[in-house]
C-alpha cells in the first residue's frame, strides 16, 4: 500500500511501529480499486486528495494551503482503519506546523468526561489512570493504539482536547425507548435543539439502519433520535467553542456524522456562521463514484477495517 509522503512530519521508526500495532494488507484484485467523481472524466487512485467543488486531485501542500482560510475543519475517519489514524495526525501536524495553534474536538470523548480529560492533558495523570478513568473499552470500544499517537502528539504539545459527546448512557437511551423517555436531568444534558425534520439526513440514515444488527434497536425513530442527539450535542458545543474563541477549531469525528454535512457540521453551523471544510477520508474497496456533495474534500485510502 502507498501512503503520502509528509516531508518532515513522521519518522520512519514511527510509521513502522504504528502499522506493526494494526496495520493491513491491501488484498490483490483484477480490478483495482478506482473512484471517479460525478461528472468529472477519469478515475482515482488509492492515496489522491480530491477537491471535490473542481474534481480535481491535490498535492499534499495545496491541500494543506486551501485550509488556510478555514476556522472550522470537520476530519473524519473509519474508527477501526489505523490508515485513517495516521492520515489524521499528518493534517493535523501539517496545520500546526503552518498556522501556530489551534483547538482540537474529539467524537470520542463525552463532555462528562472534560476532567479526566484535562488531568491527563496536563501531565496530572499518567496515561494508565486516564484510560480507566474515562473507561475506555467500554465507553469507545475501539482500540486505544489508534488513537494514541494523535492523543499523545496534542499533549506533548500542551494543547487542549475538547469533550464534545453527549453521555453515551443517555444515547443509548434514546434509541432504546426516545427522547420522551428521558427525566429531566437526563434531557438537560443535551443539546438545547434537536431538529428530526431533515428529511434527506433521515434518508441516509434509514440506509444505515437496514444494516444495523443490534437487537436493542427496534425502531427507526428512536435510532434516528439518537443520531441526531449526538450530532446536536457535539454541534452546540463546537460552536459555543467558536463564540467565545477566536482559535481555528478542529473536530475528529465518524464519517457518518460527517458525510453531505448532514450530521455535525451544518448543525454547527446554524449556531455560528464560519468558514468551514470537510475532509473525509475515504476507504475504497472497489470501483465507485463519489457524489460532489460528500464533502469539500475526500483522501482516498485503503480498506484496513477489521470490522466490515
Amino acid at each position: 500500500m502507498k501512503f503520502t509522503q509528509i516531508r518532515g512530519y513522521l519518522p520512519v521508526a514511527f510509521l513502522i511501529a504504528f502499522f506493526a500495532m494494526g496495520g493491513c494488507a491491501v488484498t490483490k484484485s483484477r480490478m483495482p480499486p478506482l473512484a471517479s467523481v460525478e461528472g468529472v472524466p477519469g478515475h482515482f487512485r488509492m492515496g489522491r486528495i480530491i477537491h471535490l467543488k473542481t474534481g480535481k486531485s491535490l498535492s499534499f501542500d495545496r491541500f494543506i494551503d486551501q485550509l488556510e482560510s478555514k476556522d472550522l475543519i470537520f476530519i473524519g475517519e473509519k474508527h477501526d482503519n489505523p490508515e485513517h489514524h495516521l492520515i489524521q495526525v499528518q493534517i493535523l501536524q501539517a496545520l500546526m506546523a503552518r498556522y501556530g495553534g489551534l483547538s482540537v474536538a474529539m467524537e470520542f470523548f463525552q463532555e462528562p468526561q472534560q476532567p479526566v480529560l484535562d488531568r491527563y492533558m496536563e501531565g496530572a495523570s499518567t496515561e494508565t489512570v486516564f484510560l480507566k478513568d474515562v473507561d475506555w473499552r467500554k465507553a469507545w470500544s475501539f482500540d486505544y493504539y489508534f488513537y494514541r499517537p494523535l492523543i499523545f502528539m496534542l499533549r506533548e504539545k500542551g494543547s487542549r482536547i475538547h469533550a464534545i459527546n453527549a453521555p453515551n448512557d443517555i444515547v443509548k437511551k434514546v434509541a432504546r425507548s426516545g427522547l420522551d423517555s428521558l427525566k429531566p436531568e437526563e434531557r438537560n444534558q443535551l443539546a438545547k435543539e434537536i431538529d428530526l425534520d431533515n428529511e434527506k439526513h433521515r434518508a441516509y440514515l434509514r440506509d444505515v439502519y437496514k444494516h444495523h444488527t443490534s437487537q436493542d434497536l427496534k425502531k427507526f425513530g428512536y435510532f434516528y433520535q439518537a443520531q441526531c442527539v449526538w450530532e446536536e450535542t457535539m454541534a452546540e458545543n463546537i460552536a459555543a467553542y467558536l463564540k467565545e474563541n477566536e482559535q481555528r477549531v478542529v473536530v475528529f469525528a465518524g464519517n457518518g456524522h460527517i458525510i453531505n454535512r448532514y450530521g455535525i457540521p451544518e448543525r454547527t453551523l446554524k449556531r455560528v456562521r464560519v468558514n468551514m471544510a470537510t475532509i473525509v477520508l475515504y476507504p475504497l474497496t472497489g470501483r465507485t463514484t463519489i457524489k460532489k456533495g460528500t464533502a469539500d474534500y475526500v483522501w482516498l485510502t485503503g480498506d484496513c477495517s477489521r470490522r466490515h
